[in-house]
């Protein structure tokens, strides 16, 4: 298997946001992400993003945006679906329980306080938290907190 592009990581997920300006803004105030590149076209509408954290990337894209495209992704938000998620991000994160207290105070819902979860010694122990974000999509920042055993 040849490497992905350079900067890129090997698997990189778009998710969809009714208001993706907004969203960008939130998701860099509330989980820490960075803006690497976002491209405006008409009126301040996000044509296209991409956001890290951490050797992390995320695209934002809008759920009604055609991308020039003839068959276009169909990209809700889970705000507009009832509050369904299809997918649920996971990032890995240095400390879950001041990000939490950070996402918190930044609006993020907490819908799983932190609390570690072990597996037993021939697997692993997470600290974890999962959270809501402003369009209803759920994310889990864990930290790995002890390795197997073996």
């Amino acid at each position: 298997m040849k490497n992905p592009p350079a900067g890129w990581p090997r698997i990189a997920s778009s998710v969809f946001y009714e208001d993706p300006s907004a969203a960008i803004d939130w998701l860099c105030k509330a989980f820490g992400f960075e803006v690497r590149l976002k491209i405006e076209g008409e009126g301040g509408r996000i044509e296209y993003s991409e956001l890290e954290l951490g050797g992390g990337l995320i695209m934002v894209s809008g759920t009604a945006q055609k991308g020039g495209r003839a068959n276009p992704v169909p990209g809700k938000s889970p705000r507009t679906v009832g509050g369904a998620n299809t997918q649920i991000m996971c990032v890995c994160v240095d400390d879950p329980d001041a990000h939490a207290r950070h996402a918190k105070a930044a609006g993020a819902k907490i819908i799983d306080e932190p609390s570690t979860s072990d597996y037993g010694e021939d697997y692993w122990s997470d600290r974890t938290y999962r959270a809501e974000d402003l369009e209803g999509h759920h994310w889990w920042f864990l930290q790995r907190v002890r390795e197997p055993k073996s």
